[in-house]
């Protein structure tokens, strides 16, 4: 079986993204009915020394259209929070994510096999293959981080269960 980088990176991400857009619109729905005010969500973490919802939002955006940017001009970097994001700020993020990795083309994506991506934080500097970034690096953040997220939703009581993270399934057709 023979897998493309479009089909785990693009097609997987767009997955799980899609499952994210819904578990933050009943993340929404719940705090307006529980007079929840989204600016406290944003804010909430699982421990005192991790990063916050919107840390965790942002990072699930960069880690997978901010992946293919990266193996696009041969470097990553971890992501940084824009200042005074809100709840719909990070809905509109997600939303605008899905839709520029919808508008990529599976050749595009291919012709990135084999390109060299280096992650960069200071003097740290790791070399990977496009196809190791993305199996070794990118996408275990992603599931890390839309984990949490759907995690601290959880823990605020919205109502989720698992099929919520799962996204729209690749069936056969």
């Amino acid at each position: 079986m023979a897998l493309s980088l479009y089909d785990v990176g693009v097609a997987t991400y767009l997955q799980t993204l899609g499952a994210v857009a819904g578990f933050l619109e009943k993340g929404e729905a719940h705090c307006r009915a529980n007079g929840i005010a989204l600016d406290d969500m944003i804010q909430t973490r699982l421990y005192a020394d991790m990063a916050p919802f919107t840390f965790q939002i942002v990072s699930v955006a960069h880690h997978s259209l901010g992946a293919i940017r990266a193996i696009q001009t041969g470097e990553f970097k971890p992501p940084s929070v824009p200042s005074g994001i809100d709840y719909a700020g990070l809905q509109k993020l997600i939303a605008g994510t899905r839709d520029e990795l919808t508008g990529l083309s599976r050749e595009e994506v291919e012709a990135l096999e084999g390109r060299d991506v280096v992650f960069a934080l200071g003097d740290v500097k790791l070399p990977f293959l496009a196809q190791d970034f993305v199996l070794s690096f990118s996408l275990p953040n992603f599931f890390f981080h839309a984990t949490t997220a759907y995690d601290l939703l959880r823990m605020k009581g919205v109502p989720l269960g698992k099929r919520d993270f799962m996204g729209a399934l690749r069936l056969k057709r």
